[in-house]
């Protein structure tokens, strides 16, 4: 085992070093000269070393699709470097080849490269799309005709030659510039463009290379969903043991799929964005068979070429992934509320319930109810509503949000509204259920022309209440607060220099993320912070999960 990874880090090492002396040798000018006269006549370079931009893109490209261990990458460096070797052992037959020591030490270093592939095959497993081929095909045949005829377009718009030319002479030239910017300008007559022509041209088939490697070797996307029959064994699983985590209900998010345990104790939901098996909040049911259901996830995740990583984990669940190989980045903490402890009075509260008293005294009232008591004629005029104050066209939301509001599924869901002295609707609230006796902050919507403060008001009324209702709530989970312990101990007497810089950044970036207004509409509430963790293999992974999670939660399209 040791063996073959070894070969295979070789493999994927050999092609980033290449990828670096052909990124090096296109902006080094005089390393580009050599690189090119040693690769020209009676001189061969090692595979895939030739100086270039192009070449250093495709090259970094085999590296990263080789490292995330595509079968795919290995079948074609396979046949790239085999037929090399194998031209290149045929050339060293003639003398004057022979000759030159640089081609034996560029021979050698190919045989290397060939044989570390061949010795580190078990390692290449991840499997692609099968569509994959039909989708490169495709990408390739249309790009290429479609880069082909604006390279013709601009050649004509920028063609300065006196003599006559056909269009079909400039598309000529043009694919010709695709192939290479050095393209012999005597084979076309008529014909002379400025030099940024050639060069956009040729960096638009750089493009087109890429786009077809992509779509050759892009992860498998589509999962299968949740099944009605998913759905409702993840529910019986919440019946049982539900209470443990606060961002259970959130797993029956139905684009997501999940991975159950051999005993179907436990299970782990999870959705596949760009190449991240992304899963959220702890695993489901009973802790002892949590890893029953994360040794399948992680498996399926390395099958296909996905990077694992879990967000929100609490602290007894990434103990359990840690034991998988997962280390851990505290992300940030839960706000919860503890109803019985709870109260306006106090000097500390008094910021609070002024604010509190505010809204009452303008004549904002709030209903509590469950969804199921809540007619269908009614919850279709709410969903209306919510539409029309959401912050954008896209939903937001992954790991502490449902996606969905009004499904019949969701009765025991408690919505709140907002009705002002008119009895005009102005705010909503919805809350899914945390075990029997927790709720869990999902959904916040206002009307933006109404009174500041709805929101704090309608949270502390639920509060207030919570503990007279008919099956009385213990505790509430609310905002989760990113980073928070970084603004509460940046602000202590002594704080670091680091800690105080890390503070200000995070502070710079809260003007258009919502990160230290988060952490302050929380802790106002009194709550217990519970840390909640960012799981994940390797550090190297982190900035594709960045984008992978904010993807999955509605920041970026």
């Amino acid at each position: 085992m040791g063996n073959t990874r070894g070969a295979a880090a070789f493999a994927v090492w050999y092609l980033r070093a290449v990828a670096f002396v052909n990124f090096l040798s296109a902006v080094w000018v005089s390393l580009g000269q050599d690189v090119r006269r040693h690769n020209q006549a009676d001189f061969f370079t090692p595979y895939l070393l030739t100086a270039g931009f192009a070449s250093g893109v495709f090259t970094a490209f085999l590296a990263v699709t080789m490292r995330r261990r595509k079968r795919a990458a290995w079948i074609l460096n396979l046949g790239l470097s085999g037929a090399f070797l194998a031209l290149f052992a045929l050339a060293m037959a003639f003398p004057e080849i022979r000759r030159h020591p640089q081609n034996w030490v560029s021979l050698a270093l190919t045989a290397a490269f060939v044989g570390a592939l061949l010795a580190g095959r078990r390692e290449f497993y991840a499997k692609g799309d099968r569509s994959n081929p039909r989708l490169a095909a495709a990408v390739g045949v249309g790009g290429l005709l479609g880069a082909s005829l604006l390279a013709a377009l601009l050649v004509t718009v920028t063609n300065r030659a006196s003599g006559p030319s056909t269009f079909l002479d400039r598309w000529r030239y043009g694919t010709l510039r695709l192939v290479s910017v050095a393209a012999d300008d005597g084979r076309v007559a008529g014909i002379v463009t400025p030099t940024w022509v050639d060069v956009a041209v040729n960096v638009l088939s750089t493009a087109l290379v890429l786009a077809v490697l992509y779509a050759a070797f892009r992860s498998r996307r589509a999962v299968d969903p949740l099944t009605d029959d998913d759905e409702k064994r993840l529910r019986e699983l919440l019946d049982r043991h539900g209470e443990r985590d606060s961002l259970g209900y959130f797993a029956l998010r139905r684009e997501k799929s999940v991975c159950w345990s051999p005993t179907g104790k436990a299970a782990v939901a999870y959705r596949v964005v760009g190449g991240v098996s992304l899963a959220s909040g702890d695993p489901l049911g009973d802790p002892e068979a949590w890893p029953g259901a994360i040794g399948p996830w992680l498996a399926e995740a390395r099958a296909h070429g996905w990077i694992p990583a879990v967000m929100g984990a609490s602290e007894e669940a990434g103990t359990v992934y840690a034991r998988h190989g997962l280390d851990a980045l505290e992300l940030g903490d839960e706000a919860i509320v503890e109803v019985a402890e709870f109260t306006l009075e106090g000097r500390a509260m008094r910021t609070v319930r002024q604010a509190y008293n505010r809204v009452r005294r303008a004549g904002y009232t709030v209903c509590v109810r469950r969804h199921e008591d809540v007619s269908a004629d009614e919850m279709a005029y709410l969903l209306r509503r919510a539409d029309d104050w959401r912050d954008g066209a896209a939903e937001r939301g992954f790991s502490m949000a449902l996606g969905r509001l009004g499904d019949p599924q969701d009765g025991r869901c408690v919505l709140l509204e907002c009705h002002d002295a008119d009895g005009e609707l102005r705010a909503l609230l919805s809350f899914v259920p945390w075990g029997p006796h927790g709720l869990s902050l999902d959904l916040m919507r206002r009307d933006r022309d109404c009174d500041n403060g709805l929101m704090e008001f309608m949270v502390i009324e639920l509060l207030l209440r919570a503990r007279d209702e008919r099956e009385a709530i213990t505790q509430v989970s609310l905002n989760f607060a990113v980073f928070r312990s970084v603004f509460e101990r940046g602000a202590r007497l002594g704080a670091g220099p680091v800690l105080r810089l890390w503070r200000s950044l995070l502070s710079f970036f809260s003007r258009w993320w919502q990160i230290e207004s988060l952490y302050r509409a929380n802790a106002k509430y009194r709550p217990i912070w519970e840390p909640r963790f960012l799981l994940f293999e390797k550090s190297a992974d982190l900035p594709r999960i960045g984008i992978a999670s904010a993807r999955a939660e509605g920041f970026l399209p």
